[in-house]
């Protein structure tokens, strides 16, 4: 009985001390987790990392935090992560560390696809400035620059989806689903009657790129031609023929106006 009460005494202080060791673990692990991102906040921010997403157009994507708060927050998250670790393999081997394990040998791969969205984000807008800059002057300029924009957006959300593990779940539904739309939607606009004003609109459109392709022609042409000399008009060159032509109608006309 008493060896019994002895194990019973020694398993609770056991636990006791566990219990703890796993509060200071978590404890120090909140304050240096706190101390960390802080300084990746102010690292970043002294570095100009604010005003690049401000140039970049990433800042719309960080909310009410700034670019280099929202950046301390998840080294805060991942520090704080790594504590618990720590803090929950003072019990050995247990089903809350071995999910921790998981999410930490999954958060390089988050890291990369943060990365790719970051680069990406910041070339589509790029491309976007430099798309509508370029075309400003014709009226589909900011559309394409638009659809460029959202293009190379979509690319770089699949490449991160790869990177951390579930583009084909993710994808390969949304692409079966966009297509069984636009099928649906050309089966039934088809077959309820459509064709006339799918015809007629593709009529105008076509129309208005006939007008656009004759608007960039004449303004590469204006660009093009300069004006000879100092801009005086030079009389055209005429061969023998054409000058007693000329002066023959003239003495015929000559002859008209005068009185008899």
């Amino acid at each position: 009985m008493d060896e019994t009460w002895q194990n019973i005494l020694n398993s609770l202080g056991d636990w006791v001390l566990k219990a703890l060791g796993f509060l200071a673990i978590l404890f120090i692990g909140w304050i240096i987790s706190r101390f960390i991102g802080r300084v990746v906040n102010k690292a970043l921010a002294k570095v100009g990392f604010n005003r690049f997403a401000e140039r970049t157009h990433l800042r719309r994507w960080t909310g009410s935090y700034e670019p280099s708060e929202l950046v301390g927050k998840i080294a805060y998250y991942a520090a704080l992560l790594f504590t618990f670790q720590i803090a929950f393999n003072v019990f050995g081997p247990n089903p809350v560390s071995d999910i921790i394990d998981t999410i930490i040998a999954w958060l390089p791969r988050l890291l990369v696809a943060a990365v790719i969205m970051v680069v990406t984000i910041a070339i589509a807008n790029a491309v976007f400035d430099i798309v509508r800059n370029a075309l400003a002057q014709f009226s589909y300029g900011k559309t394409l620059g638009r659809i460029a924009q959202v293009l190379i957006i979509v690319l770089g959300a699949i490449a991160a989806l790869n990177q951390i593990g579930i583009a084909t779940t993710v994808t390969m539904p949304v692409l079966i689903a966009a297509l069984a739309t636009v099928a649906g939607v050309i089966i039934v606009g088809v077959g309820g009657g459509m064709i006339r004003p799918m015809q007629e609109r593709w009529e105008r459109m076509l129309n208005k790129a006939e007008s656009e392709a004759t608007r960039v022609t004449t303004t590469m042409r204006d660009n093009t031609m300069k004006p000879a000399g100092d801009g005086i008009t030079q009389p055209g060159y005429k061969s023998g023929r054409e000058a007693d032509r000329d002066l023959k109608t003239a003495a015929e006309r000559a002859s008209e106006e005068t009185p008899r």
